[in-house]
């Protein structure tokens, strides 16, 4: 007899200090199921932290609902002087940044070190897609 279910992919999050940002690697499925889980974490470093760099080089997939708590923190964040930026966004698993044309007005950039490097001399701390990472 066959064995039916469903295997919901962990979401992993880990974050580490440099210079003078939070790096929140970012890991897995971002999506209904773990949007609660995500959008705790990112309340919880963001009471700690001011300068946050989002690592979405290892997100296979990203919906609107995710999105929206990115967008939230990224205007939390920014309303008291913070930077919330985006890095290494792959395309072809977090479309929803550039159909909602989110790419264009969030600070995204195509590594983490452009990221830090450009918040270093203060470029891209303010949306408008600073870092210019393109869809491939």
């Amino acid at each position: 007899m066959p064995i039916y279910g469903v295997h919901v992919e962990e979401l992993r999050l880990s974050s580490q200090p440099r210079d003078g940002f939070l790096i929140i690697a970012i890991g897995g499925e971002l999506d209904i199921v773990t949007s609660r889980q995500f959008d705790a974490y990112l309340t919880e470093q963001r009471q700690q932290h001011g300068r946050i760099i989002l690592d979405l080089s290892a997100v296979d997939f990203m919906d609107t609902g995710c999105l929206a708590v990115i967008v939230g923190h990224w205007k939390e964040l920014t309303a008291v002087g913070g930077t919330l930026a985006l890095a290494g966004a792959r395309y072809r698993y977090t479309k929803t940044l550039w159909i909602t044309g989110l790419a264009d007005r969030l600070p995204l950039y195509d590594t983490v070190d452009a990221a830090v490097a450009a918040g270093s001399t203060g470029a891209g701390s303010t949306g408008a897609g600073a870092g210019l990472a393109s869809p491939e």
